[in-house]
C-alpha cells in the first residue's frame, strides 16, 4: 500500500511549507522496505498488563498507552520518517529473540534482555528506573517461570542501562554480593563523572532534548528516536560491579559463554559488546541501533570518537560476523539472519567512517563546522537505509561534533574569540534592523515564506 499523509491536515498546525516538505519526504522514503515492520513485532509473547507502572507515592512512572495515538498515516505535523520510527519503538511487551534469549521492549527508553542460563537468568541492562525494571522482570517470569537472577550485566555507563538494577536484585542479594554484576572497565567512574560533574546542566538540557515539557500527541511529543521516552518519577539506583571486563575475554556465566569486545570511546566512554556463541547472538548495545546515533548528544557529554566507533564495529564484523545469526541491542528491535546482520553492521561502520573522513577533508580545506554540515550528503547506499536516518542523531549534529573533537569551538574567525553575550548582541541587532516592530514584521514575512531557520535565529 502506498503511504499517504493523513487527511486531517486542516486540524493540524502545519504550514503549507511543512506539508509540502513532508509530502516530498514521503515520496522519497523507502516504504517498500518492510523488514523493520516485521522485525519489530517478531517473537512477541505478551504485552504488559496493567498498563501503568507507578512509584511508591502513586505517581506514574510509565504508561504503555501514552503513545497509542501513533497509528495510521503520518499527520501533517510529524515527519513521515519519525512517525514510522515512533510507531515501531512504541511496540511493547516480552519478545523471544531466539530460544533462551528474551527482551522486554517498550517499558522504558532502553531495552532489557534476559539470557537463560543453567540455573537462572542473566539480566542485561536493567533500564532507567527500579519500577520499570521490576515490571519487566515480572513480565518475563510470568511467561518463562520464576527463574532466579544469576547475574547482571551492564553494557555501558549511561543511566538507562543500570538505573533499574535494584528492581532486579533484592536488598539481600545486593548486600551479599554473591550474584555477579559485570561491567566494562571504568564503568563505575564514568557513570559517576558524567552524572555528577555536569549532572545538573545535563539534566536541564536533557529535558529540552527529549521534549519532556511537551504534551504527548501529533503536535507535541511523538518519541525520542532511541525509544519513546525515559521513565519519569521512578527510583534510579546503582550497584557496584563485582567483575570488570578489562580485556576481550571469554568467560562463562551460569553455563552461558560470553565473548566480550571492549569498545571504549564509542557511544559511551566505557562500553562493551558481546557474542553468545551457543546462541549465535551478537549484542551491540548502543553502537549500532535503528537510527543514526549522536557523536555529541545535545544534552551534553564528552565528544565521542567517530573513528574508534567505526573501527570497533569493523572488529565486530571480523570477529563475530560469520557466526552471527541474530544481532540485538539495548535499544530498538533485533536483526535476524547472518547476511542482514553483517549488512547492518557494515553500513553503520561506513556511516561513522564516512562522516569522520569527509569532515576532516573539509576542515583541512578551510571550511567551518557550520559550512561542513551544510555541504555533506550521505552516499545513496547509506542515505537509503532506514536505520541510518536522523531520528535520533543527525548528519548536521555529528559533523559539528567531529569538528569540535579535532579543532574545538573556535572557527578561525577572530571576531568569534570574544563575542558579545546573546542579550547584549540581540539588542544591538534589533536597533540596527530598525527596531522591534520592524524586526517582527520582517520575521513574520520570512515565516510565511518558510524560512524557519532564519526566523529562529533572528
Amino acid at each position: 500500500m502506498k503511504a499517504t499523509i493523513s487527511d486531517s491536515n486542516a486540524s493540524q498546525a502545519a504550514s503549507p511549507t511543512v506539508v509540502a516538505s513532508h509530502h516530498a519526504s514521503l515520496n522519497a522514503l523507502p516504504f517498500a522496505d518492510q523488514d523493520d515492520v516485521i522485525n519489530a513485532r517478531r517473537g512477541l509473547i505478551a504485552t504488559y498488563d496493567p498498563k501503568v507502572i507507578t512509584a511508591s507515592d502513586g505517581s506514574t512512572v510509565w504508561d504503555v498507552e501514552a503513545f497509542d495515538f501513533l497509528h495510521g498515516a503520518p499527520p501533517a505535523t510529524v515527519h513521515p520518517s519519525l512517525w514510522r520510527h515512533s510507531q515501531l519503538t512504541n511496540i511493547h511487551g516480552l519478545f523471544e529473540v531466539v530460544p533462551r534469549l528474551y527482551q522486554v521492549r517498550g517499558l522504558d527508553v532502553s531495552v532489557i534482555s534476559f539470557i537463560e542460563g543453567d540455573t537462572g537468568v542473566i539480566v542485561v541492562d536493567p533500564l532507567v528506573s527500579v519500577e520499570t525494571a521490576a515490571a519487566a522482570l515480572s513480565l518475563y517470569r510470568q511467561h518463562r517461570g520464576p527463574r532466579a537472577v544469576s547475574a547482571v550485566l551492564y553494557t555501558h555507563s549511561h543511566v538507562d542501562h543500570f538505573g533499574g538494577v535494584r528492581g532486579i536484585l533484592t536488598p539481600a542479594e545486593v548486600d551479599a554480593r554473591v550474584i555477579p554484576v559485570i561491567a566494562p572497565a571504568g564503568m563505575s567512574h564514568e557513570s559517576v563523572s558524567e552524572n555528577v560533574y555536569a549532572g545538573t546542566a545535563m539534566t536541564r538540557r536533557a529535558d529540552l532534548m527529549f521534549g519532556r515539557g511537551l504534551p504527548r500527541g501529533p503536535k507535541g511529543h511523538v518519541g525520542v528516536g532511541i525509544g519513546q521516552a525515559a521513565s519519569e518519577h521512578g527510583r534510579v539506583s546503582f550497584v557496584q560491579p563485582t567483575l570488570e571486563i578489562t580485556t576481550d575475554d571469554t568467560i562463562t556465566v551460569d553455563g552461558v559463554e560470553f565473548e566480550f569486545q571492549l569498545t571504549p570511546d564509542t557511544e559511551a566512554p566505557a562500553e562493551l559488546q558481546f557474542f553468545l556463541p551457543q546462541l549465535g547472538a551478537l549484542c551491540v548495545p548502543e553502537n549500532a541501533t535503528h537510527s543514526q546515533h549522536n557523536l555529541l548528544t545535545p544534552r551534553g557529554a564528552l565528544v565521542r570518537d567517530a573513528r574508534a566507533w567505526a573501527r570497533h564495529l569493523d572488529e565486530a564484523v571480523l570477529r563475530f560476523g560469520s557466526r552471527t545469526e541474530v544481532l540485538f541491542a539495548s535499544h530498538h528491535w533485533p536483526t535476524w539472519g547472518r547476511d542482514k546482520a553483517i549488512e547492518f553492521l557494515t553500513h553503520q561502520r561506513d556511516l561513522y567512517a564516512y562522516l569522520h573522513d569527509q569532515t576532516l577533508r573539509m576542515l583541512n580545506a578551510g571550511l567551518t563546522a557550520t559550512e561542513i554540515a551544510e555541504a555533506i550528503e550521505l552516499p545513496p547506499e547509506l542515505e537509503s537505509r532506514w536505520y541510518l536516518r536522523g531520528t535520533y542523531g543527525s548528519v548536521v549534529h555529528n559533523v559539528k561534533a567531529i569538528y569540535q573533537r579535532y579543532l574545538g569551538w573556535y572557527d578561525g574567525n577572530p571576531v568569534n574569540l570574544w563575542k558579545l553575550p546573546p542579550r547584549e548582541a540581540g539588542s544591538r541587532y534589533v536597533q540596527y534592523m530598525g527596531g522591534a516592530d520592524e524586526v517582527v514584521t520582517k520575521a513574520a514575512q520570512s515565516f510565511e515564506n518558510g524560512d524557519y531557520r532564519w526566523v529562529a535565529e533572528v
